[in-house]
């Protein structure tokens, strides 16, 4: 089932088309990886979704039905752009922030204890905000974002200015977010992320979605069928179906690089050299998002052109 979907949405500014008939499937209880390089149209598409803004045509599906306005108190949003109010204290603004979001003051209170205890940031409840660090003031706003609860959250590029571990503290509470349930929108140019994290993508370049669909049957379909081999003796010949790419020699062990027909498989491919040599070791060439990611916007822009 998908929990939201966009159905060929349009948005116009003045002389730029920023979406383009943009249609996406989101699973519910799944991290959806919505990628693009800058200025692709992945904020917009996130505005429209949290009704900032409207499409000039097309359709958001919100949990089955159509988006309603009291939607946006079932979602989470942490825009890349932060923004707390320097002068007020940390502690206070976490409270009114909650709720506005519809939660009363003392559930406020008490989920926003838990959460600045879980993240050690406890003592700087009654701070003013600008007295923390960067790294400090994104996280008390991710408690902001995820305090009441949401179906679905959306965290746009939600690791900027981190430090890896505190990267990582974030990464874990995610995950621990979808295994509770909650649908996430993951928008990000960390493509080692996506791999990590993420169950879908969609890809978007130049206001038009050009690569959509689960991230392992997405490296499946972009695999280049190219293996590293390490072997002991002379491969001999091998068959027309496969190439050397490369070939390298060093205290009588060999490693090839090789190419194989798409249409013959690993087993035939293993039999064939362990009839002619010790084959020490056997990986395939699998590509990253980072390689396909590339792949598609370039192939995407040169079709533009």
């Amino acid at each position: 089932m998908y929990f939201l979907e966009t159905e060929d949405v349009v948005k116009q500014f003045a002389h730029h088309r920023a979406l383009d008939k943009v249609s996406i499937q989101v699973p519910q209880g799944k991290i959806f990886g919505l990628l693009g390089p800058n200025g692709a149209g992945k904020t917009t598409l996130i505005r429209i979704i949290n009704r900032i803004t409207a499409p000039d045509s097309g359709k958001v599906f919100f949990n089955g039905r159509e988006s309603q306005p009291e939607d946006i108190y079932q979602i989470g949003y942490l825009p890349e752009e932060r923004g707390l109010y320097k002068k007020m204290k940390v502690g206070e603004q976490a409270v009114y922030l909650a709720q506005l979001k519809g939660l009363p003051y003392m559930t406020a209170r008490e989920r926003l204890i838990h959460w600045f205890e879980k993240f050690d940031i406890m003592p700087w409840w009654n701070k003013k905000v600008e007295e923390l660090s960067k790294g400090m003031q994104q996280k008390i706003q991710f408690v902001a974002t995820v305090i009441h609860e949401p179906a679905l959250l959306i965290f746009d590029e939600p690791f900027s200015g981190f430090d890896p571990i505190n990267a990582e503290l974030l990464k874990k509470e995610i995950l621990e977010l979808k295994e509770a349930g909650h649908t996430v929108i993951f928008s990000t140019h960390n493509m080692a992320s996506v791999e990590e994290i993420c169950d879908d993508i969609a890809l978007i370049n130049r206001s038009q979605v050009v690569l959509s669909g689960q991230v392992d049957a997405v490296r499946e379909r972009y695999k280049t069928h190219n293996y590293t081999l390490r072997i002991k003796g002379n491969p001999g010949t091998l068959p027309a179906w496969c190439t050397v790419l490369d070939e390298k020699e060093r205290n009588g062990i060999t490693e090839l690089r090789i190419h194989k027909a798409e249409d013959v498989g690993n087993s035939e491919l293993l039999t064939t050299l362990a009839g002619q040599c010790e084959l020490i070791s056997f990986m395939e060439e699998t590509p990253s998002m980072n390689d396909i990611f590339i792949k598609v916007v370039s192939e995407s822009n040169s079709q533009e052109s």
